[in-house]
């Protein structure tokens, strides 16, 4: 995962609007915002998001 996709998670997770376990509603959030690399991301290495926020790690 590079920096520009965490931080575009780290964006989504600040806004405080949904629980970042919700992937369809993070995809949906980052859709909205034009991030649209983390869309892809999530739907291609679901098991990378994931660990990433639980640890905040990759």
């Amino acid at each position: 995962m590079d920096q520009k996709i965490k931080e575009q998670i780290l964006h989504i997770r600040d806004t405080g609007l949904t629980n970042m376990f919700d992937i369809y509603m993070v995809q949906r959030l980052a859709y909205e915002n034009d991030f649209y690399e983390v869309v892809n991301f999530i739907e291609e290495n679901k098991e990378e998001y994931v660990h990433f926020i639980l640890y905040g790690d990759d």
